[in-house]
């Protein structure tokens, strides 16, 4: 199945520096110093990216060690921060960089935007570690850029270098330059590898382990600073899943607001409930027949706060560029979302509406809210057509070739998430749309599309009627073309999400069936096309 996807911006490094440049020299609020050191480990991760595009291999680049460097002193003064809850400063100006690529990709870093994963929470660890010699920092890209500088900064380790491990997803190897092999591996060193994961193979861990070894770091001198405290996935090579086990790893969990964040926005806090991982649905619906399939892997951290003015959500939205630009999405989109009280240090709070109802939109407030966001231009597209072909072949239909001249669309922030359960009505009658602010960018490859997706997602999940289906494309202005290549793609890919759910919770039975029972549904109406000439056939 193919369902996951990355996401980048490519950027002018030059400009970007410049945006950067203009935060140094002042105290600055924790959420303010997170945000300038997420975004300048992204824009060194597209440094050193593209110089490794080019040689081939990692080797010592000044200016990424430069910039380093100065990551791992702002890794200092966020976890003084952390430690002291105030404000810290931002003394030193950026490095000088010269020759510099015209244009740089910045991956979006994965556990800030989606995963409620904080950079501090690796200084934190990092304070575990028992090290029998001087520490030596190995970040892994893309988000082991910053995680490492935030190691380094809590041990009081030189900087960290970086490196690329690349190959087969499930043994990747890293390439790494003469220059900088010496530079790494000099001394009496205890190397800690830091990274987000291990996945379903720790490949990347366990390759660059591998290289450490075989350059003469002995095995008891390799420590790892991971995301989470589990083992190995299943697709771990059995010497790398030795070693993860006898290894020191230490990990830290920050994934739940601090409680004087949230009472600095809503006042004292009655009762806290964690509504993550489905935890939600017995208040959305009291009949368990009723809920819709959900998996951990694709929701965010979300908890109810009780407090005398009411109950309140709180919800992950992200650290860096991506949660600023939800929160103007959010004040865009404010007729349909429930009030916003702010963002807390990733947190978005918004109320709580316990007297709100599942109800399906009518075909006149599906069009206004449709129309809201056919507005709202995309900074970059998501999955192109062709990728969306390639997803249907694998998913569903092995032998799809639809025509793609003619097709022309216009990226825009779709909703990407049309499901019925998304619709909530207040006794007013004011229609609420929930979960309105993520999936544009979430952990899949579908991303930001022409506004004809939501319209496919709208007639699939809404059961609409084809004379509505139709009234709806006309209004959206969505060619008919268009709309039939989406109804598919929308189909295949919802279809690989839900079998990848099902094959993932076959610990959790009741939810493995809700999810092969969405698929089915899914396959059955895929089935009926024999080719794109009867996409208008399904919905």
């Amino acid at each position: 199945m193919l369902v996951y996807g990355d996401h980048a911006e490519r950027v002018d490094p030059r400009r970007r520096l410049a945006e950067l440049e203009a935060l140094t020299g002042r105290w600055l609020p924790h959420d303010a110093l997170t945000d300038l050191f997420i975004d300048t480990a992204g824009l060194t991760q597209g440094i050193a990216d593209a110089d490794f595009a080019t040689q081939g291999a990692d080797r010592f680049r000044p200016d990424e060690a430069a910039m380093l460097g100065w990551l791992t002193g702002l890794a200092r003064t966020l976890l003084r921060s952390w430690d002291d809850g105030q404000s810290g400063g931002v003394a030193s100006t950026l490095p000088i960089l010269a020759g510099l690529p015209e244009t740089v990709s910045i991956k979006l870093a994965e556990g800030f935007a989606f995963y409620a994963l904080r950079p501090e929470a690796f200084g934190l660890a990092a304070r575990q570690l028992r090290l029998a010699g001087e520490p030596r920092v190995i970040g892994l890209r893309s988000i082991g850029t910053g995680l490492a500088c935030m190691a380094a900064a809590a041990l009081n380790a030189p900087p960290p270098v970086t490196l690329r491990p690349s190959g087969d997803p499930f043994d990747r190897r890293p390439r790494v330059a003469d220059d900088l092999v010496g530079a790494t591996l000099s001394g009496d060193a205890h190397v800690v590898i830091v990274d987000e994961g291990p996945g379903l193979s720790g490949s990347s861990f366990g390759g660059t382990a591998d290289w450490l070894e075989t350059h003469g770091v002995p095995g008891d001198r390799i420590a790892f600073l991971p995301s989470h405290g589990g083992d190995l996935g299943e697709q771990a090579q059995p010497r790398h899943r030795a070693r993860w086990r006898s290894a020191q790893r230490p990990v830290v969990t920050l994934d739940e607001p601090r409680r004087e964040w949230l009472e600095a926005l809503l006042g004292p806090i009655l009762s806290w409930h964690d509504l993550s991982g489905g935890q939600w649905r017995p208040l959305w619906s009291a009949s368990e027949t009723d809920w819709p399939a959900i998996d951990p892997m694709w929701e965010r951290r979300k908890f109810l706060a009780r407090t005398p003015d009411g109950d309140w959500l709180v919800k992950w939205t992200g650290l860096g560029r991506a949660a600023q630009r939800k929160r103007e999405l959010a004040a865009t989109l404010v007729d349909w979302l429930p009030e916003m009280r702010g963002l807390a240090h990733g947190w978005l709070i918004t109320r709580w509406h316990a007297d709100a109802v599942p109800a399906r939109p009518s075909l006149d407030e599906l069009t206004a809210y449709l129309r809201t966001r056919a507005a709202l231009a995309a900074p970059a597209a998501g999955a192109s057509l062709e990728t969306l072909v390639t997803m249907v072949r694998r998913n569903a239909l092995p032998d799809w070739l639809p025509d793609l001249r003619g097709l022309a669309p216009h990226p825009i922030l779709t909703d990407n998430r049309m499901a019925a359960h998304e619709w909530l009505r207040l006794p007013s009658g004011k229609l609420l749309k929930a979960d309105a602010l993520d999936h544009h960018q979430g952990h899949d490859l579908i991303g930001c599309q022409d506004i004809g997706w939501d319209v496919a997602g709208a007639a699939v999940e809404l059961g609409l009627a084809a004379p509505d289906t139709e009234q709806l494309r006309a209004a959206l202005n969505v060619s008919p073309a268009l709309l039939a290549f989406y109804t598919i793609a929308y189909r295949a890919f919802r279809l690989g999400a839900h079998r990848v759910s099902a094959a993932a919770l076959a610990h959790w039975p009741a939810e493995q069936r809700r999810h092969d029972a969405a698929a089915a549904t899914h396959a059955a109406a895929l089935a009926r096309i024999d080719s794109v000439e009867h996409a208008g056939d399904i919905g």
